[in-house]
């Protein structure tokens, strides 16, 4: 089980990760006027062509693993208790903060991507 929280936790952290390269570093590049840097970094790496392309699914995908580990999260901060070993539940607890931490990390870097893939553009048509 904890293998698996770690495991579905990374990858949360790698997903809303990609929802930043898709979508939030371009439209920031276009803003501060670094189209010319964004075309370099596209023609270095191509595969942001791809991910922009497919952000419908990126965010699906980035969303569910962010939920699964939310869910999970929430299941060992309720169920889990740490050991009497004072030295042990120290570290437990730090553990637990510090997965939680990564957890809200994660989300707002997801909620960051997703204003810009799909809110910051029709924004600016209304302006």
């Amino acid at each position: 089980m904890m293998r698996t929280h770690s495991t579905l936790s990374w990858l949360s952290v790698f997903t809303s990760g990609s929802t930043l390269v898709c979508c939030a570093l371009p439209a920031l590049m276009v803003a501060i006027g670094a189209g010319a840097a964004l075309s370099g970094l596209v023609a270095a790496v191509p595969q942001l062509v791809w991910l922009s392309e497919h952000k419908v699914e990126v965010f699906s995908l980035a969303g569910g693993l962010l939920g699964a580990a939310g869910l999970l999260q929430w299941r060992a901060r309720q169920a889990v208790a740490c050991p009497a070993d004072p030295a042990l539940a120290a570290s437990c607890e730090t553990t637990k903060d510090f997965s939680l931490t990564v957890w809200i990390a994660s989300v707002a870097i997801y909620a960051i991507g997703a204003f810009f893939a799909f809110a910051a553009g029709p924004l600016l048509l209304l302006l």
